[in-house]
């Protein structure tokens, strides 16, 4: 069983047409077949939503291969190539010493997400 990170109520108004690719997977299939006015709840799994969490995605690099005037601090969005030319593209997770380490995963990866749906009109 999962923890409970954190709850975020977002009203969102979708207008397009799904399967588009700028919905995700799982929040697609969970919208399908609704009529106006339903709800439900939905728990989408890594696969479907943000991905599995990419090992291969997190860097520890020292402050100093940092772009020039980077404050490394938690959070802090980062891009840039490194002196053996390994593209590094993602946000700051630790800081230990001189040791940044900068995960490129998106940060909902590896998370199950529940949605609270409720389909307002369907065209």
């Amino acid at each position: 069983m999962g923890r409970h990170l954190s709850s975020c109520w977002v009203k969102i108004f979708y207008t397009g047409k799904f399967k588009d690719g700028k919905v995700i997977k799982g929040f697609e299939n969970a919208v399908m077949g609704m009529k106006a006015g339903e709800t439900k709840t939905v728990t989408i799994k890594p696969a479907v939503g943000y991905g599995v969490k990419d090992q291969d995605l997190t860097w520890i690099v020292t402050s100093a291969e940092l772009p020039a005037g980077t404050t490394p601090a938690l959070d802090t969005e980062v891009a840039f190539t490194r002196a053996d030319g390994i593209e590094v593209d993602g946000r700051i997770i630790k800081i230990e010493g001189d040791q940044v380490t900068i995960d490129g995963n998106h940060p909902l990866a590896g998370r199950n997400l529940t949605f609270e749906i409720k389909m307002a009109d369907v065209k």
